[in-house]
């Protein structure tokens, strides 16, 4: 079937004005001024926006697929995330990785968990590893599973300056970016080590150190969580200057008084003059969101979603920032970073990820490769144990 979508205010995530959009096979078969000419022998459905908005389907690149959590004890750890809890929040692609519990939950869980949302329509991927050095692996190195693994694409998340990480050396943090880095020429894949920050006083200064005392190109550091306090946001946008990709979390609101909101950070960050296409924003959608005590004692436990995605999206709009500045952090800086070449932007051949806003900013409709899953706030797609 062919998707004609006529009259949407398209963002790519640059604005392009009014533009009428024909879909065919998962692809932008067109993108122009004018509607285009089909025969009457073909099945076309037709979708009038009447000028509403279309961005690209947002790329939420930290997610735990899986499940995160169980910090507290095993009746904590979070269940697997199902499809239309990722799409209902405008995420059209993922990437997928272990956090603290990298033992029960393995490699082998994640790369099926990629396949299985894969089948459901979404585009997926994951990283190898989790927070503890040595990486957990498939095929017994990060470099072999990056270069035999279609799905994935890196390794993280790796803990730094948390108490749950395996207080890794800087050799140890050079040696798996390395890895990483090589696998990554070798395939054409991101090949990047995607750092989970904790609150410790030492903040990046591993990755500073790292930089100073290696060749490896700063592109393959990508610490994230950079907004979990101060300090440490300051630090990341100052590392960004020496050609590192810094990523926020979409932290709930009342997570935390100790750092910033996506919202509040990126206005910061752009205020500042910071460049803008270093800077991402990912959900941690199905991970735990814990509060400890000086002692490493879990004080409060919170769960994150994809959803914040869509949540940080409309407060900055609601912030009267540019869809031009803010939609990038979502999309094509992502998709740049992780050399996804079909994701990120809305032009002809790319994949037909697509998201219509409405008009407070919130997500309306939601294509994934071509197909409604969200259409009129409405869920027409769910997951096989969903229904």
């Amino acid at each position: 079937m062919f998707e004609l979508i006529t009259n949407a205010t398209v963002f790519a995530p640059e604005s392009l004005g009014l533009k009428h959009i024909l879909v065919c096979a998962g692809k932008i078969a067109y993108l122009g001024d004018h509607l285009p000419q089909l025969d009457d022998a073909l099945e076309v459905e037709v979708s009038d926006l009447d000028g509403a908005r279309v961005v690209p389907g947002l790329i939420d690149a930290h997610t735990h697929l899986t499940g995160g959590g169980g910090e507290a004890g095993p009746s904590t750890r979070v269940p697997p995330l199902a499809l239309s809890q990722i799409t209902h929040a405008g995420v059209t692609a993922v990437v997928g990785l272990l956090g603290t519990d990298d033992l029960t939950r393995t490699p082998q869980n994640l790369l099926s968990q990629v396949m299985g949302l894969r089948e459901e329509g979404l585009s997926a991927w994951c990283y190898t590893g989790g927070y503890h050095v040595p990486a957990i692996t498939l095929t017994g190195s990060v470099r072999s599973d990056i270069v035999n693994l279609e799905p994935v694409i890196g390794v993280g998340e790796v803990a730094i300056s948390d108490h749950r990480s395996s207080q890794p050396t800087r050799d140890e943090i050079l040696r798996l970016a390395s890895e990483s880095h090589v696998a990554g020429l070798m395939t054409g894949k991101a090949g990047i080590v995607h750092f989970h920050m904790g609150d410790g006083e030492r903040g990046l200064s591993m990755i500073r150190d790292c930089l100073e005392h290696s060749e490896i190109p700063p592109r393959v550091f990508n610490p994230t969580h950079i907004n979990r306090n101060k300090p440490l946001f300051v630090e990341a946008c100052e590392l960004s200057e020496h050609g590192c990709n810094v990523d926020l979390t979409a932290f709930p609101a009342d997570s935390s008084d100790q750092g910033w909101s996506a919202e509040e950070a990126v206005i910061r960050y752009f205020e500042q003059g910071y460049d803008g296409s270093r800077l991402t924003i990912s959900s941690d959608g199905g991970g735990c969101l814990p509060s400890f005590n000086a002692q490493g004692e879990l004080i409060k436990m919170g769960f994150a979603s994809c959803s914040a995605m869509a949540h940080s999206l409309k407060n900055l709009l609601d912030n009267e920032l540019a869809e031009e500045r803010v939609l990038p952090l979502m999309t094509r800086n992502v998709a740049s970073l992780l050399k996804l070449q079909q994701k990120g932007s809305i032009a002809m051949g790319l994949d037909a990820d697509l998201v219509v806003l409405d008009q407070d900013n919130l997500i309306d409709s939601v294509m994934a490769r071509g197909r409604w899953h969200v259409k009129n706030k409405g869920q027409l797609r769910s997951g096989l144990f969903e229904e």
